[in-house]
Formats: C-alpha cells, structure tokens, sequence
C-alpha cells in the first residue's frame, strides 16, 4: 500500500515553532518560539495547525505529550502579526482556526499535556486533552479575546463551558478570570498539579502506560472519548469564528461622528 502521509523524518524538521522529538512512539511535541517560551503569532496559528495534521496522519504515534519550554507554554501574543481589518483577512484566519482545534481532534491517539506554566493565549488547546497535568506555576486565562474587546470565539465558547461546566466556562470567558493550577484542578480543567521536576518524568510515565496498550484500544479509546466534543465544535466552531470577526471589525472601525 502506497505510503501517502508525510513521514516523521520529514514533518520533524517542517516546523519552527514546535519542536518533534518520538521515542518507542511517544511523540513528544514541544511548542517554542526560538527555544523559548512560545509568543503567539499568526505563524504559531498556522504552524500548529498543519503539525496536528500530520501528528494525526502518521499512525507510528501511540501517544502524544504537548507541552512549553521555558517559564510559560504561552504568556504573550503577537497582535502585529495578525492582519484583522478586513473581512478577506478574516476568510483566511476562519479557515486556518477551523483546522487548528479540528485537526488537533482528529489526532486518534491519546493526548497528554504538561503545561509548563502560564497559558493565557489559546489555553484551551492543552485543556483538549485526554489528561491534563499542569505544574504549580502554571496558570489559565483566555486573555486575548473578551478582556481586548473580542468575541471569545474561536473554540474558546466551545471549550471552557465543555470543560468547566456552562456557568463557569461562560464566567471564566466574560470576566478574564485567571485560574491557578490548584483551582483548574478543583474545577477539573486539570487532572493533576506537580512540580515542575516532576512534570514532564509524570507525563511520559502516563505516556508508557498508555503506549503499552492494544493499537486499536488506544485509537477507539480516544475516538470515543472525544466523540461529544467533536460533536460540539462540528456544530458552533464556524459560527464562533464568524461573530469574533464581526466583532473584531466593528472594533477596528472609526465611531460614526
């Protein structure tokens, strides 16, 4: 059978801002902006959308670990590298934040994030997966959205309600809250809160566990498991995306004299 999807040697090296490392197919996938904590880009948004693609293609992958490097997974955002003022430009960023949660979806093996530290730009991508371990410095905020003015719309409004329940995922969206690690895991947006010694040495001994696993088990595993959430983001990504950029336009506008 003709190998169609790209192999692991070639989209290793495909990306500037994750770094891909496999070991007895664990993937490890390490999100970075030059070898430091990663700044969000339009670059970033790209990058991992089209890395979660092929992730998801290559069928050597038994598990996945997504994490950062340095102090923080995401803590800054780089508005300059997005254009937003016109509605061609918001055709493209719809198209390419459809494919960002989607793709990290249709990855059909378990996830396991380490979050690292603060994740206030797109945190909801770590909170997606199977098992969320954070460490004691980590934090969680949608910072760029509804706090800038910003419909919380591109899977944020599908997330966080999913994840900490309708009354507090829509609290957590229209009041920038900021969630330590501690109350993440007593909301249950985290599954376990270490040090940060012992984050990532937690996070591959899940990782073992699982990779030990039936192939078909850890597959129909994540499938089923992820089935409602998928379900959810078929039906309300697009919609978010389009009232964000209606929003995101109205704000860029001068006020009528």
């Amino acid at each position: 059978m003709k190998q169609l999807a790209t192999p692991f040697a070639e989209y290793s090296q495909k990306y500037d801002n994750i770094r891909l490392e496999r070991e007895d197919g664990i993937l490890l996938a390490t999100v970075h902006t030059e070898g430091k904590s990663m700044v969000w880009t339009s670059t970033a948004h790209d990058e991992l959308a089209y890395c979660f693609h092929d992730i998801a293609c290559d069928r050597q992958n038994k598990v996945v670990i997504l994490t950062g490097t340095g102090p923080a997974f995401c803590n800054e955002i780089d508005f300059t590298s997005f254009n937003l003022g016109t509605p061609h430009d918001w055709d493209e960023i719809i198209f390419e934040g459809q494919r960002l949660l989607n793709n990290l979806l249709s990855i059909e093996v378990p996830i396991i994030a380490a979050v690292n530290g603060p994740v206030t730009n797109h945190p909801e991508i770590p909170v997606m997966s199977d098992i969320v371990l954070a460490a004691e410095s980590a934090t969680f905020q949608d910072g760029p959205h509804f706090p800038s003015g910003i419909v919380p719309g591109d899977g944020a409004h599908v997330v966080w309600p999913h994840v900490l329940g309708s009354n507090r995922g829509r609290y957590f969206l229209l009041t920038g809250q900021e969630l330590d690690a501690r109350t993440a895991l007593e909301y249950g947006a985290v599954n376990e809160v270490l040090t940060e010694q012992d984050l990532l040495p937690r996070a591959w001994e899940l990782a073992r566990g699982i990779a030990e696993k039936p192939l078909l088990a850890r597959r129909y595993a994540r499938k089923v498991l992820t089935r409602q959430l998928r379900r959810v983001m078929e039906a309300d990504l697009s919609l978010g995306l389009a009232h964000e950029a209606l929003a995101a336009i109205d704000l860029g506008m001068e006020p009528e004299q």
